[in-house]
């Protein structure tokens, strides 16, 4: 992998979301405008929204990531930009490796607006720090960035990308915890709930929001995340194809 490229790689991608208004505020409003409305559904019980509102702060950077980037990523396999860059002295790794910076670099921006929003304008009350729920929700928009990078690679099309929600986000979302405890699931549930890295996702909010300090299952749980976002990475890598759709 060769650094000068990845970062070139990176600018051209960031250059063209610039001109793409409407991918830009999925990316970085949605998650705010869905955190602003779960905080007044639940306007007369705020404890829910406590409750739930951080694991909520991860699980919709996720979602919006995996899906701006498998699209955007779509696009350059079936307009022929991905064929024609992978011509050039351009390696796989590079391209995966420039993807993701750039689209991380948004997460940032994203991560930052939707925590400052949930903590300081909507009063989610936390026990731990803000920046270690900031790197929860960071290291899950990097994810569902590595998730959408790596499913693109099996879509045909635009529709054939968002089919792939229901397959890969929404089983995560039901099994992760969010809507009961992941112990309390028949056993078959949790043993899979185990392996899929939005249980973690939730997991390390939960740790956040339950206690003070740093605890050995917060740092399990952000090492997961991590190192989930890394494989799925490198499995994107690996799936890349020089021929276009």
């Amino acid at each position: 992998m060769n650094a000068a490229r990845t970062l070139a790689t990176a600018a051209r991608v960031l250059r063209q979301l610039r001109h793409d208004p409407r991918s830009i505020a999925l990316m970085l409003l949605v998650p705010c405008a869905m955190l602003f409305l779960l905080r007044y559904v639940f306007d007369g019980s705020p404890q829910t929204f406590d409750t739930i509102g951080a694991s909520l702060l991860g699980i919709f950077p996720l979602i919006t990531m995996f899906l701006v980037t498998s699209i955007a990523t779509l696009r350059e396999r079936t307009s022929g930009t991905l064929e024609r860059l992978l011509a050039l002295p351009l390696g796989k790794a590079d391209l995966i490796a420039g993807y993701a910076l750039a689209f991380g670099l948004v997460a940032v921006v994203q991560s930052f607006l939707a925590t400052g929003l949930a903590l300081w304008f909507l009063g989610l009350d936390v026990t731990g720090s803000a920046w270690l729920l900031l790197l929860v929700a960071l290291l899950d928009a990097l994810l569902g960035t590595a998730l959408g990078l790596f499913v693109s690679a099996f879509a045909a099309s635009e529709f054939q990308a968002v089919q792939f929600m229901p397959a890969v986000i929404f089983p995560q979302l039901l099994l992760c915890g969010l809507f009961t405890p992941r112990d309390q699931m028949a056993p078959a549930l949790e043993a899979i709930s185990n392996v899929l890295p939005m249980s973690y996702a939730v997991d390390g909010m939960n740790e956040v929001l339950r206690h003070p300090d740093l605890t050995p299952a917060f740092v399990r749980d952000v090492l997961v995340v991590a190192g989930c976002a890394l494989l799925v990475l490198g499995l994107g890598a690996a799936t890349l194809r020089r021929r276009t759709a």
